[in-house]
């Protein structure tokens, strides 16, 4: 029986809209099957789609189930956020003040509350491992990868090839090949690459970019939560714990921003949120 069910898009890592990462957001995905949330994350064609459920997890808020328009993820960073916004700014009660968890297929994710409304998400653990093919170079179109250090897949549930670039210019200037791009991907075994570098002249800020390959086509991440946090965990691990912050979306016209802070009780990513859109659906 089709239902009225609340729905909001709203748009993370920007504090303005337009400018940051567009999520769609089913406030109450109670009595969904799995093939309905396929079928409105296809239908409403971003990136991901949230779909909030009761917590399974007595330590939890609330339970979210992610889609992409072919697949559902056990974890991204973007879709985290942006659901906690949707609940927070719909009067959600939290069991733990200035702080949410979200439980999700990967497992339970604390979420801190700034005194500003910005988000961030502990970062999950990753898995770390290098990655050489001859073709990478080839197939991003770009020869200015920086060699001093490691390309290297991170795995927390999504996974991302990690490219150091020598320069925040070089990153812009990738231009991938789709055959050998996908060739790459397919080899790493990666949800998507990150190209990253120092922007130069600005103390602790990087330049990143999110490609990916969907239904046959080079595409690319406004923002991504995700390969950021995989990043952080990358640069903790050669024994780098310096917050900074990231620009996302310059090649996309997007004014992406987060920031990463490392703290005893983990690595943060973060950044704001704005609802463009508010409604329903029927479902």
């Amino acid at each position: 029986m089709t239902q009225l069910r609340a729905f909001k898009q709203v748009d993370v890592f920007t504090s303005s809209p337009l400018n940051g990462n567009p999520l769609a957001v089913i406030m109450d995905a109670s009595g969904l099957s799995d093939e309905q949330m396929a079928t409105v994350a296809r239908w409403t064609n971003l990136s991901e789609t949230t779909f909030i459920l009761p917590a399974q997890d007595p330590a939890a808020d609330y339970r979210v189930r992610i889609f992409t328009p072919d697949l559902e993820l056990p974890f991204a960073g973007h879709p985290t956020l942006g659901s906690a916004h949707a609940l927070i700014e719909s009067g959600i009660t939290l069991k733990q003040p200035g702080r949410i968890v979200q439980e999700c297929e990967l497992g339970l994710i604390s979420i801190k509350i700034a005194a500003d409304g910005a988000l961030a998400f502990s970062a999950p653990e990753a898995t770390l491992t290098e990655f050489s093919d001859a073709s990478l170079s080839s197939a991003l179109g770009c020869d200015a990868i920086e060699s001093a250090l490691p390309v290297m897949v991170a795995d927390m549930g999504i996974r991302w090839l990690l490219v150091p670039m020598q320069s925040a210019e070089a990153v812009l200037a990738i231009k991938p090949s789709l055959t050998e791009f996908e060739n790459v991907m397919r080899i790493a075994k990666v949800n998507g690459v990150m190209p990253f570098a120092p922007v130069d002249g600005v103390a602790g800020q990087y330049e990143v970019r999110g490609l990916l390959v969907e239904n046959g086509s080079l595409t690319e991440d406004p923002v991504t939560g995700s390969a950021n946090a995989c990043l952080a965990r990358y640069l903790q691990a050669r024994g780098v714990e310096l917050d900074y912050r990231v620009r996302q979306g310059t090649a996309m016209q997007r004014a992406g921003r987060l920031s990463v802070t490392y703290a005893t009780d983990g690595v943060w990513i973060g950044g704001q949120t704005v609802t463009v859109i508010e409604g329903t659906l029927k479902i």
